[in-house]
């Protein structure tokens, strides 16, 4: 069996193994870790205040096994923060945050600054545009961390609705996945195949992990999280966990084109990274599309440019705000290796 398949029999989980909220709860005070809950967004009005109230009751209420439930929005235009305060959260301008190291739009921005602002010593991400949130999306996510010391990624995976309110499901990836990202990770990683939907919005991460990736700003932060967590640290850090069902909004084929461009651009450059491809000019940053209007074909140009952060750690103002917490996470760290080996109730 080769290290993919077994990495999918070991690491794979179904969130119904960690239902016992309670159980998850009194690790996490044993292991004297703390969860914090990110939610980016973008216009999420329609879909953020029953997500932030049902989590916000069931694992902060009833059982606190989150410490933290933060929006850290890009800008809506809508009334996503009022909605998401009103609900429970705390919400964030992700420009407000970090302002002297400048502005940029996109998920993996929220995320970064996300990694800078809250607590936990686990960071779990939960797309804002979800309607199928159940408590056992955090509890699958955080539960093999708690479980597994070895592991410090863990990766979401689900059936997915095929369009708005359809019964139909979809047991693949989306179609950014399966038209470009399995195929890559075949060329070029293939013992990243046995990730299921590499490009799921739902993860839960060690801070001690995250904070040594690389954040590009937009689309491309989970595929280069994948590559360059299996790189640093290998297979045996990543695992994924069966979250049922998700619906979320759909986009058109021409907005998973943009998408996909700009993934792209963040492969490219791993790739040059180590020295698959040559080093050469910066990549085209322009992607042509047509349109059609009044029978004719237009050519349209959308400018995207994938910029990255740097590891948080590399931060000055990060490293000055975590500085006290250094020797508290190294005791952390040795009781997490003597719970190695701890099996799953």
């Amino acid at each position: 069996m080769d290290n993919a398949a077994q990495w999918l029999e070991k690491k794979t989980f179904h969130h119904a193994r960690f239902a016992d909220l309670k159980d998850l709860m009194r690790r996490k005070e044993r292991l004297g870790l703390s969860i914090s809950l990110c939610i980016p967004t973008l216009n999420e009005a329609a879909t953020i205040a029953p997500l932030v109230a049902g989590l916000s009751r069931e694992l902060r209420d009833h059982c606190p096994l989150l410490d933290e439930i933060a929006v850290i929005d890009s800008g809506s235009e809508d009334q996503t923060l009022e909605l998401a305060a009103e609900a429970g959260a705390e919400v964030h301008r992700a420009f407000d945050i970090l302002p002297d190291l400048g502005r940029y739009s996109g998920k993996g921005e929220n995320l970064w600054k996300a990694l800078y602002l809250l607590r936990g010593d686990i960071l779990v991400f939960l797309d804002g545009d979800v309607t199928t949130v159940h408590p056992g999306y955090v509890a699958g996510l955080v539960g093999p961390l708690l479980y597994r010391p070895e592991v410090g990624y863990v990766k979401s995976f689900y059936e997915r609705t095929t369009g708005p309110y359809s019964g139909s499901l979809a047991s693949e990836g989306g179609r950014v996945t399966e038209i470009l990202i399995r195929p890559f990770f075949s060329l070029y990683f293939p013992e990243l195949t046995a990730i299921i939907q590499p490009l799921s919005g739902e993860y839960a991460a060690r801070r001690e992990i995250l904070e040594q990736l690389s954040f590009p700003v937009g689309y491309g932060v989970e595929a280069a999280h994948l590559i360059d967590i299996h790189h640093k640290f290998g297979l045996t850090c990543l695992a994924q966990t069966d979250l049922d069902q998700r619906h979320h909004r759909s986009r058109s084929t021409s907005e998973l084109g943009r998408m996909a461009f700009a993934i792209l651009q963040v492969l490219h450059r791993r790739l040059q990274l180590r020295g698959v491809l040559r080093q050469g000019p910066e990549v085209e940053e322009v992607l042509r599309q047509f349109q059609q209007q009044a029978g004719e074909y237009r050519q349209v140009e959308y400018r995207v440019k994938e910029y990255e952060r740097p590891p948080m750690l590399e931060v000055a103002a990060y490293r000055l705000k975590r500085g006290s917490d250094w020797s508290r996470r190294q005791c952390r760290s040795m009781a997490m290796s003597t719970a190695r080996g701890a099996s799953c109730t």
